[in-house]
């Protein structure tokens, strides 16, 4: 299942921190912090997240199911992965970053979303194939993990 697109495209103000302005020991920091809290809008096996209700896949949206994301746990690992490597968008909700962007060990580009009002709760989904922003994820990911681990 494809995500919706806004307006007949993606997303295309997404923009990811530059490397230079990346500071890694922070985002570790950061990393440690954060919370994966899901959307039942990209499920449809509930797994562990005791969502509420525990599933409403919406037509349109991407499922965590397509990729084999199950357990919450595996979810926070990933969300976590991504931001110690620095891959988060420029934009800042306090000291949290709006996106984060992660791949999985099978090469799967995921993007996670802020949820306003919850510090440091996150949900996400895997970004579709056809979504321009993929290959840089991707690219970037093989840049910053390396750097991240300087």
């Amino acid at each position: 299942m494809t995500m919706k697109k806004r307006n007949g495209k993606y997303n295309l103000k997404r923009r990811m921190l530059k490397i230079e302005e990346c500071d890694f020991h922070r985002l570790l920091d950061l990393s440690l912090k954060a919370k994966y809290g899901g959307n039942p809008e990209h499920k449809r096996n509930p797994g562990d997240f005791n969502l509420d209700p525990p599933s409403r896949p919406r037509p349109g949206k991407s499922l965590c199911d397509s990729v084999k994301v199950f357990t919450r746990k595996e979810a926070l690992i990933l969300l976590r992965k991504g931001i110690k490597n620095g891959l988060v968008s420029e934009r800042f909700i306090g000291e949290w970053p709006k996106n984060v962007w992660s791949v999985m060990d099978d090469g799967t580009p995921l993007e996670a979303q802020y949820e306003s009002g919850n510090q440091g709760v996150y949900h996400g989904y895997p970004l579709p194939t056809e979504d321009p922003f993929c290959e840089e994820v991707i690219k970037q990911w093989r840049i910053r993990s390396e750097l991240a681990k300087s």
